[in-house]
């Protein structure tokens, strides 16, 4: 049990279990049959612990070196080597799960996983260092349609909206660890842009996914747009535009990542109430 713990601290169980409620609200907003949806949720889960777990895998020796305590593969709860026994075996049983659901839902699950492990691998370090989340997260609404007995992409919207949702969570996650970076080499997007521009354009990322939600699902119509969807907009308007002016005119802090992240979230509840739009 001990390493079972070790294991479920390692994989970033928030984000593991927010991008997995994501993909359960998805699927259940577009219809798909019980079977599907926990086959869905269960592929999703399993991949983000691989993700999580190799990510810490990855960085085990960057933070001993700045005494990350928090990480339980740093403090030797769990050695590197069973780390990577469980990723393995996670990312192993998240593509058997979402093989069932057919080879378009498997080979797209297959290229978001192999997007997120390029970032932990080497990419976090490089200029392009937001290119997998636009790729794994543009892919993402596509994971439920693509899920369904009649599987299609998501629809363009959504993609768009996926992407700047990436963008939005890449551009903040790291600002927390900026100065524990700086002293491991790790030079990402958000590290070459600083805390502030990052902010900034993390902020109008989800301002764009939002416009696209927006009119994507009303076809340019906003009469047709339901009151709910009028409400999550204008929440994601405000803590955007609130989260731009606060970065531009106090020092960056954790509140710049905080309003972000609720700006996010309010732009992923906009996908789920699209409902049977997301697939186009």
């Amino acid at each position: 049990m001990r390493i079972v713990r070790a294991l479920w601290g390692s994989s970033h169980p928030g984000p593991t279990l927010v991008v997995t409620t994501l993909a359960f609200a998805l699927g259940l907003a577009i219809g798909l049959e019980p079977w599907r949806l926990a086959l869905l949720s269960a592929s999703v889960l399993f991949g983000q612990l691989s993700i999580g777990i190799s990510n810490d895998a990855f960085d085990a020796e960057r933070d001993r070196a700045v005494g990350r305590s928090d990480k339980p593969i740093a403090r030797g709860d769990v050695s590197v080597r069973t780390a990577w026994v469980a990723a393995s075996a996670c990312l192993v049983v998240a593509l058997a799960l979402s093989a069932p659901l057919g080879w378009r839902m498997l080979a797209a699950h297959a290229l978001a996983l192999g997007s997120a492990w390029s970032y932990n691998a080497g990419l976090k370090s490089t200029a392009l260092s937001v290119v997998p989340f636009i790729v794994t997260f543009g892919l993402f609404p596509s994971l439920a349609t693509l899920s369904a007995p009649d599987p299609a992409f998501a629809a363009g919207w959504a993609w768009i909206a996926g992407a700047a949702l990436g963008i939005a969570v890449h551009l903040t996650n790291v600002l927390p660890d900026l100065d524990d970076d700086a002293q491991t080499g790790v030079r990402g997007l958000p590290h070459r842009l600083g805390a502030r521009a990052s902010a900034v354009i993390a902020a109008a990322a989800v301002l764009a996914g939002a416009v696209a939600v927006l009119l994507g699902t009303s076809d340019g119509v906003l009469a047709a747009v339901s009151a709910l969807s009028w409400v999550l907009f204008a929440g994601v308007v405000v803590t955007a535009l609130g989260t731009m002016v606060r970065a531009l005119g106090r020092p960056p802090g954790r509140i710049l990542f905080r309003l972000v992240m609720l700006a996010a979230l309010l732009l992923a509840a906009q996908l789920v109430v699209s409902g049977a739009a997301l697939a186009g």
